[in-house]
């Protein structure tokens, strides 16, 4: 009786220790360079300095629809560009105290002023911790408005 007996081994090839050495250290370079790299572009919080500040915005959407607004009487036809224009004036002030990596919506509402009750309220996605939100409500004899600067990182 013949018996035949199968085997086989596998000898993984690897390069030579120096070579294997070189090449595990670079990746590991590699590795670090783009998790440092990560790290630098990817940052979940902004830093204290940089948090979006509602009281000094505030004090700008208050200013900017002060100016705007204080002396203008309720027109339906001209409220439509006010609230563009106000809206611009305020979201630019606020890109002038640079913000990093923060972006800016502002809503501004005009309503004519005729004793009755408004609400306006507003959802979205939100971190308590960076993202933030600055109103101001102005009224006078014939309008009233509500302008609301949302800052979110």
């Amino acid at each position: 009786s013949t018996q035949s007996t199968w085997g086989f081994s596998v000898v993984p090839s690897f390069p030579p220790i120096d070579r294997f050495t070189k090449n595990m250290a670079s990746s590991e370079s590699i590795t670090k360079t783009a998790q440092e790299n990560a790290e630098e572009k990817y940052q979940i919080k902004p830093s204290y300095k940089n948090t979006f500040k509602p009281r000094a915005v505030q004090q700008i959407v208050k200013q900017v629809v002060d100016e705007y607004l204080q002396q203008k009487q309720y027109d339906p036809n001209e409220t439509s560009n006010w609230t563009k224009e106000i809206a611009q004036l305020i979201k630019s002030k606020i890109k002038e105290l640079k913000y990093a990596r923060y972006k800016f919506l502002v809503q501004v509402v005009i309503g004519e002023a005729k004793g009755a009750g408004v609400r306006i309220g507003c959802r979205c996605l939100w971190d308590s911790q960076t993202d933030k939100v600055a109103e101001y409500t102005l009224q006078n004899d014939s309008l009233w408005c509500c302008a609301m600067a949302f800052g979110i990182y």
